[in-house]
């Protein structure tokens, strides 16, 4: 661009006169933008105020951005105080979080800060991303809409304008889509704006954030910036959360209803009246809240917390949040899936030594091999001291506990009698039917929703993972029972149903008890003792004789501890 000064020309900074010959300097005919290479002649005022709005990007904002206000039509953006701190935020900081109630202005604020970008920094890259592509077009087209309206010599030349994309002469641009993993790849970009980033499906935003987030960190002045009214426990709530708490790098901003001009408590009230307090709580008071008809109350949900695991395996799908210790008792609870990529494989590993229980880890992977699977479940069982495992065995569930107890030889499984008006009892005697696991039915399913809402509301059970929470709050009531909202999963929480229904059996009661167990150890090392040393007596059925004979210390005639286990509910010597 060509800054030569003309003494002659007028001082005007508004579009009136200033040196701009419309009939051949225009792009494609559009009277509201300079093609490339036109040679502007710029008075010494307005070079002074090119230079004042490429170093303030509030006064630039101020005096020359435009937009559309529903009573006034076009006008300047007049910026309340906290739009001002936005968009200075944006400007200031590479990661910046906002949470805003609804009609705040947050993405207009964005809008005049990416105008900014892009005419006052060359070869700058940025990607308007929304939970639909409509939306982020729509985002750029209030861009456009401020671009046009700028003075020819604050403007760079257009090189392309679409309703998708536009490029400058100074190698700048702005694309717009939907927000997916895919939808900026092979693009080097220096600003990624996400809007409405809550309301993006689920598997999206963590796809998205795997496949995006590495590229843009590699840079030193790459920014992401967020915005959203919140929606739920979600990827957004789970950054904004270790924002606020100091766990990652964003910079955290939040808008409410009263921070808006002209919102009083009667505008509150009117509007609750034509709206709900649920409504108005999560749009206008900015609160994370889940689904309606959710298990768990909301306000249990709201009181919730999650950690950062210390450690991840299995490419983040094992999540592990405190180390195994020698003298605690844990419980783990495997459910199944077929790999196919919509339901996960899952389990939960428990604490159960003392209250409050608490989870320690947590798996869930939609895409792994039925067949690998038990592999996974088997070490870090085995890790946290040879846990005890309870499997879900509908569908494909048999095959797992199958795997992990003849082929791995792994022994604690927990053993479910199926006999009895009861139903399904954890060990329950040495007669009856026994599998290995449960079968998830409508009285199991039903007494273990009631038992975990009831847990989980008087704070008996911590569950630390992100994952599980995130569940929660779309685990709503269906046809009489729960299940996941539409779209969402609940693979995780039915792992901890399993485990509430669980720990409601006697059998469970009893062997997590601290000094049941030292007890039943006990006379475990005593029967060993006794069947070892004693004689054995045979009666060969001919004389009636009694011939004493030493029982040979084999390792199949010695007894194995574990055949009283009541968690087996059978004699394990005999069953086979």
């Amino acid at each position: 661009m060509s800054t030569a000064l003309d003494d002659e020309t007028s001082t005007v900074l508004g579009n009136e006169y200033d040196g701009f010959d419309r009939e051949v300097d225009t792009y494609m005919d559009n009277p509201k933008l300079k093609k490339v290479g036109v040679n502007m002649q710029w008075t010494e005022e307005q070079m002074r105020e090119y230079v004042k709005c490429s170093q303030n990007q509030d006064y630039f904002i101020r005096n020359y951005v435009k937009i559309i206000n529903l009573d006034e039509g076009l006008v300047k953006f007049k910026m309340y105080p906290y739009q001002a701190e936005m968009a200075e935020t944006i400007k200031d900081n590479r990661f910046v979080v906002i949470k805003t109630c609804r009609q705040a202005g947050k993405t207009t604020c964005a809008v005049a800060s990416m105008l900014w970008h892009i005419l006052f920094k060359d070869s700058y890259t940025i990607a308007v991303l929304a939970n639909k592509q409509e939306t982020a077009i729509e985002i750029l087209g209030r861009l456009q809409r401020a671009y046009e309206n700028l003075p020819k010599w604050l403007q760079q030349g257009v090189v392309s304008w679409s309703k998708k994309r536009i490029e400058l002469e100074n190698d700048s641009r702005v694309l717009a889509a939907s927000t997916a993993s895919t939808a900026i790849r092979g693009y080097s970009i220096n600003f990624v704006y996400l809007d409405e980033f809550a309301f993006v499906l689920r598997h999206v935003q963590d796809d998205f954030f795997k496949s995006v987030y590495p590229t843009i960190i590699s840079g030193k002045s790459t920014k992401i910036i967020i915005t959203s009214t919140p929606n739920g426990f979600d990827l957004f709530y789970k950054i904004w959360t270790n924002s606020v708490e100091n766990r990652n790098n964003f910079t955290n901003f939040s808008v409410n209803w009263w921070d808006v001009p002209g919102r009083d408590e009667k505008w509150k009230q009117e509007t609750i009246a034509n709206t709900s307090e649920e409504q108005f709580r999560q749009e206008f008071e900015a609160e994370f809240i889940g689904s309606s008809n959710t298990l768990i109350s909301p306000t249990t949900l709201k009181k919730l917390v999650f950690i950062e695991p210390i450690s991840k395996n299995y490419s983040d799908t094992l999540r592990s949040y405190k180390k195994p210790d020698k003298t605690h008792t844990y419980f783990t609870i495997v459910d199944t899936a077929r790999g196919s990529g919509i339901d996960a494989s899952a389990f939960v590993i428990i604490d159960v030594t003392v209250y409050p229980y608490e989870v320690v880890a947590a798996y869930s992977d939609p895409h792994i091999d039925p067949l690998i699977y038990p592999e996974v479940v088997y070490a870090a069982a085995t890790e946290y001291n040879n846990s005890f495992v309870l499997i879900e065995i509908n569908d494909n569930g048999q095959q797992i506990a199958d795997i992990l107890h003849l082929d791995l030889e792994y022994d604690n499984i927990v053993y479910v009698n199926t006999s009895g008006r009861k139903g399904q009892q954890i060990g329950g005697g040495f007669s009856g039917q026994v599998q290995k696991g449960v079968k998830t039915t409508k009285q199991v399913k039903r007494i273990g929703c009631s038992n975990f809402k009831t847990m989980l509301e008087k704070d008996k059970i911590i569950v630390n993972d992100f994952d599980i929470l995130d569940e929660l709050s779309t685990f709503i009531m269906k046809n009489a029972s729960y299940e996941a909202e539409e779209g969402h999963h609940d693979d995780l929480v039915m792992c901890l149903v399993l485990f509430a229904w669980a720990s409601n059996q006697q059998y469970f009661k009893e062997s997590t008890d601290t000094n049941f167990r030292e007890k039943l150890l006990e006379e475990r090392d005593k029967l060993l003792q006794d069947e070892l040393s004693a004689p054995f007596v045979h009666d060969d059925g001919t004389e009636h004789e009694q011939s004493i004979i030493n029982r040979e210390q084999t390792p199949g005639n010695m007894i194995d501890p574990r055949d009283y286990d009541p968690w087996y509910g059978l004699d394990r010597a005999n069953k086979w």
